[in-house]
């Protein structure tokens, strides 16, 4: 039997407000991470002196001055877990096989984009692990990197970084590339330079448009948040815009089998890569 609890958040104005978020951001919070939502926006309604989540609701929905608050929001609920070298089977058959085909082949700068970067761990990982081979100097290569929360781009573009994110960076990288500041390690800036740095909602088909274009997309352990409607939509973009060949990233919990058929779930290296159209 559900409990009381329980049964009255699935009936609350809670549920408008969660509505409402996954309509804005794609990302969505089920009935059992309700409670997690409403911990990270009571301390948003105690600043504008709302005490419902209904007068939020229509805040946020129909207030002139809702513009700058979404990006409270977006910056309270975002999911910033992410560390250096992480799933780092993916990166070495970008390096290793992906990269050498694709500049033999094309002479335009391969570019590359992290979506949903956080704090940017991942597309520093990618740009160390280019720079290991000296790829920078043999072939034009642009990376992107993107979040929909502006303070993890804040805090990418500033570079420092504490211990938990080193949880699986060999260490002589980090000897190679990070300095010790008194806020913590520091990135080599030449490596941090190599990143083009932006805010971008993927399920807002202006933000992402250009960005999909790029042949390789990291996007990874970013869909387990968001309903299968903002996949849908994002992936449509994905669909339209890369290149051929292209390459997808995912996560290891993520799939696209339900949502496309234009991409084949390919083995490269020791990574399964999803890939659109054929490499040759």
């Amino acid at each position: 039997m559900e409990s009381p609890n329980r049964a009255r958040l699935q009936t609350t104005p809670w549920t408008l407000l969660r509505d409402l978020i996954n309509e804005r951001t794609g990302i969505y919070f089920d009935q059992n991470n309700l409670d997690l939502m409403i911990d990270k926006l009571s301390g948003l309604m105690t600043e504008r002196s709302l005490d419902s989540p209904t007068d939020y609701y229509y805040f946020l929905k129909y207030d002139a001055e809702a513009t700058g608050e979404w990006s409270s929001v977006v910056n309270a609920i975002s999911v910033r877990e992410t560390y250096f070298w992480r799933e780092i089977d993916q990166i070495r058959a970008l390096v290793d096989v992906l990269v050498p085909q694709l500049c033999e082949r094309f002479s335009e700068p391969l570019r590359i984009w992290s979506a949903a970067c956080a704090s940017g761990d991942e597309p520093l990982t990618i740009a160390m692990a280019l720079d290991q081979n000296r790829w920078f100097d043999r072939h034009p290569i642009e990376i992107y990197a993107s979040d929909l929360s502006s303070t993890a781009i804040c805090l990418a573009q500033r570079g420092i970084y504490r211990e938990r994110a080193f949880r699986n960076l060999p260490s002589e990288l980090r000897s190679r590339y990070f300095r010790r500041v008194a806020e913590g390690w520091e990135i080599d800036p030449h490596i941090r330079r190599r990143i083009i740095w932006r805010t971008a909602n993927l399920t807002n088909r202006s933000d992402i448009v250009d960005l999909a274009r790029c042949r390789v997309i990291f996007c990874r352990n970013v869909f387990i948040y968001f309903t299968e409607a903002a996949i849908r939509k994002i992936v449509k973009v994905y669909e339209e815009c890369m290149p051929q060949p292209g390459y997808l990233f995912l996560g290891a919990a993520e799939s696209l089998l339900k949502f496309t058929t234009k991409f084949s779930l390919e083995e490269i290296g020791d990574a399964f890569v999803y890939m659109k159209g054929r490499a040759s």
